[in-house]
Formats: structure tokens, sequence, C-alpha cells
């Protein structure tokens, strides 16, 4: 399990850095950042948010959110095209860590690629499964953008969205095959663009 010995080591304000949502072929694509301020009770449970249930993941959200500072960066369908996803991805990384407070000295980021933030970057490759700062970080971006897409549901009926929030599934390319990608949908994604290019 994910512990917070790697924030102890580097002392200080150290938050964890997360994203969800590089893969889909719609949809923002979130980031988290998650600080556990010394002596405060981290919830049972914390762990990668893939290896969570959705009912975990949902509980876990709020309970972060009640015990620890958390920042939550977006970056939009358009930034993702603009920018390509990967730093389309930094930049939701910098936006949540600048919406925390207190301001962190220290980032744990997952990934083995640094943003560019106002602080120093310790970058963790699998950092979900082993810090705690990290492994919040993965809930709060994973249920914050899920939200997002659900809600997307109402606004583009008939494309699933809040079954396989924006990822490639077959439910969600038999619905672009019938009826077309919609502006939420990431046209710089070769699904999307091939669909594009064929009339749509």
């Amino acid at each position: 399990m994910p512990d917070l010995s790697r924030e102890a080591a580097i002392g200080g304000i150290v938050c964890g850095v997360d994203e969800a949502g590089r893969g889909p072929w719609a949809g923002p694509v979130s980031a988290a950042a998650v600080i556990w301020p010394a002596g405060v009770t981290v919830p049972a449970g914390i762990t990668d948010s893939k290896k969570l249930t959705p009912e975990a993941r949902e509980r876990l959200y709020d309970a972060i959110l009640a015990a620890a500072p958390v920042g939550i960066g977006l970056a939009s369908v358009e930034e993702i095209d603009r920018l390509n996803i990967l730093r389309a991805t930094m930049l939701a990384m910098r936006r949540a860590v600048e919406a925390l407070s207190p301001a962190p000295a220290h980032a744990l980021v997952d990934g083995n690629r640094s943003p560019a933030l106002p602080c120093a970057v310790t970058t963790l490759v699998k950092g979900d499964a082993l810090s705690l700062s990290i492994a919040a970080a993965s809930i709060i971006a994973k249920v914050h953008r899920d939200r997002i897409m659900v809600a997307a549901e109402a606004e583009f009926p008939g494309y699933g969205f809040a079954r396989h929030k924006g990822y490639g599934t077959a439910e969600h390319s038999e619905a672009l095959q019938r009826l077309g990608p919609t502006s939420f949908h990431r046209t710089s994604f070769s699904p999307i663009k091939a669909l594009i290019q064929n009339d749509y």
C-alpha cells in the first residue's frame, strides 16, 4: 500500500500530483494535487484509483476533500487538440498545483515527466502505488473527470459518456459511426480525425 515515507523524506509542504483521462477520445484531461498536513488522520483504503471500485473512489473522494488541501486542474478538449495530449496534461497538473493553498514547496508527480510547476518536482514511476499523496490525487482526478463525463451524457445523448467516460469502447465507436463526433470529442485523436476526414 502507498505510504507517506517519500513525503516525510523530502520534508516541508509536499503535494502529490496525478492525472486522469489521457487516453479517452472525448472530454478534458483532469489533474489533482493533494497535501497531507502533519498530524492529519488519512482515510483508510487510499490506493491507486485504478484498483478501486467506483463506489470506493466516490467515498474516498469526499473523505480526502474533508481531510486535506486539494487542487484540481483541467485542460479542455480545445487545449488537448491545440497543444497535444502530453502538453495539455502537464498544463492540467500545473493548474492543479497552482490551485492549492497552502502552496507546496515540493511536488511528487506520478510518471517520468516533470511538468513546469511553481515548486520543486520529483517524478515517481507508479507513484500512485507508492505515495499516499499521489494515490489521493489519482482518486480526486479520476472522480472529478468521471463526474464531468456523466454530466456530458445529458448534453450529448446517445454516445454513452456516462458509461465509458469517453474511452474507445465498442459502444462509443458504434455511436460515432452513427452520430458523428461532437464538440466534446478530441479531433486530434486518430479515430476522431479519421471520421472527420470521412465527411463528418
